[in-house]
């Protein structure tokens, strides 16, 4: 049976344990709640995390504006990138062809250019004539001597040479005068055609032997002698 106090009915013993629950029931979930946002701020505090404060909707649109953003710039950059390249392209393209038409002109220049003449070819030198043989005898002598005084304007001949020289020495090269007037004096005649000396040094000739019984330098210089004295050896005709 309900009692009723003061015009409340009285609860039933059941009933009052069941109101003192939700009680308690009630305020350990406001505990709770009063709690746990306190901690939680008081860990993203502690590692530094900064409230949000852009929504998940408003955070979307942000990021596809980056992206967005992102693409266009490479979008550029790729389009300068290939600019460059066909204006790189060109540039070489065009280098080139300047290059092969200056090698064709080169060419061309080359090709029209007359040949160089080829130098006159050097007349080949003639040789030096051989050196004349002579017998080493009165023949090869006269005829030597000859020659020289040829080349110096000397007259004489073979035959007034050879004459006079029969006469002076009978063909001695080695012959000397011990007995005349030069031998006398110190100054006797000497070689082929019996010449002294001092005679001999004076009218020796360039290009014979200073040795007085040299026979083609006795022979030259006594007719150089002659010459000068007689008008030519070939005048001669006794001791002169």
């Amino acid at each position: 049976m309900r009692s009723t106090v003061s015009g409340y009915s009285a609860l039933s013993k059941a009933h009052k344990f069941s109101a003192a629950g939700l009680v308690t029931a009630a305020g350990a979930a406001a505990l709770t709640f009063a709690l746990v946002p306190q901690a939680q701020a008081a860990d993203a505090h502690s590692v530094g995390v900064k409230p949000v404060s852009l929504s998940a909707q408003e955070f979307g649109v942000t990021q596809d504006a980056d992206l967005a953003k992102a693409a266009d710039d490479a979008a550029v950059k790729a389009g300068v990138d290939a600019k460059a390249a066909v204006k790189a392209k060109a540039n070489a393209e065009v280098k080139a062809k300047a290059d092969r038409e200056r090698a064709s002109r080169s060419t061309e220049r080359k090709a029209l250019k007359p040949a160089a003449k080829p130098a006159p070819a050097k007349p080949a030198a003639k040789p030096a004539p051989a050196k004349k043989a002579y017998a080493d005898n009165l023949d090869g002598w006269i005829n030597e001597s000859l020659d020289i005084l040829r080349a110096k304007g000397i007259p004489a001949s073979y035959d007034g040479i050879k004459r006079n020289i029969m006469r002076e020495s009978t063909g001695n090269p080695q012959a000397i005068n011990d007995w005349d007037v030069n031998a006398v004096n110190g100054v006797p005649s000497k070689g082929l055609l019996q010449i002294i000396d001092p005679t001999f040094k004076a009218y020796h000739v360039e290009g014979t032997s200073w040795d007085i019984y040299d026979p083609v330098a006795n022979i030259t210089a006594s007719c150089n002698y002659a010459a000068d004295k007689y008008g030519s050896m070939d005048n001669v005709n006794s001791a002169y």
